[in-house]
């Protein structure tokens, strides 16, 4: 056993009653759990009370902390309080749909909000530098027709990167994709990779 992890769960499917990519989360959450004495959880649908950034947020964002107004400084406090749910954690679970071959609307409005200059990442003479290390993400990605790490998977790169831009360079990608060919088989599939990586601590007592 492990000492505590501090999970930060993030969920972006639109459909919370029947989505895919959040039973394979859920699966991929007891795993973990089972793997750790002591587990704390942070839960956050990225459907609910999310906001988008606008000229008023880029104001107050590239203002100096400082020299903001007491209205700058609440127009970022929603974005620091995601940051500090990032700053809390030790591994985060990300479960999201493929829509239209990218991630959803409000998966890159939570992106949008976390990626700030001087806080989760820093520009140097050498290119920008990731401040969020120390850190690990698995990240759950399901899809209708696409296959993944096609040319035409335009969600795991691009997560990669997102990640590793704030200084996460441990990113594992849980699949089940092309799931309107096989459902059954592709979810199978996702669950095995799950069980594969985080293997219950029942089985590992008999090897």
């Amino acid at each position: 056993m492990h000492d505590t992890i501090r999970i930060l769960r993030l969920d972006a499917s639109a459909n919370p009653t029947d989505s895919s990519s959040r039973k394979l989360g859920d699966h991929l959450h007891r795993q973990i759990t089972q793997s750790h004495s002591s587990v704390e959880t942070r839960e956050r649908d990225l459907n609910r009370n999310l906001s988008f950034i606008d000229s008023h947020w880029i104001a107050a964002n590239f203002t100096t902390r400082e020299a903001r107004a007491a209205a700058q400084t609440d127009r970022l406090a929603f974005s620091d309080e995601l940051i500090e749910e990032l700053k809390w954690s030790d591994h985060i679970v990300l479960t999201t749909p493929m829509y239209n071959f990218s991630i959803p609307a409000t998966l890159k409005a939570w992106i949008d909000l976390v990626c700030r200059a001087g806080v989760t990442f820093r520009y140097t003479d050498n290119g920008p530098e990731g401040l969020l290390d120390g850190k690990s993400v698995d990240i759950v990605v399901t899809t209708g027709g696409v296959p993944m790490d096609s040319p035409l998977d335009f969600v795991s790169g691009y997560l990669r990167q997102v990640f590793t831009f704030i200084g996460i360079n441990k990113v594992s990608i849980v699949a089940a994709d092309q799931m309107n060919v096989d459902s059954d088989a592709s979810f199978n599939r996702a669950m095995e990779q799950i069980n594969q990586h985080y293997p219950a601590v029942e089985a590992r007592r008999l090897t």
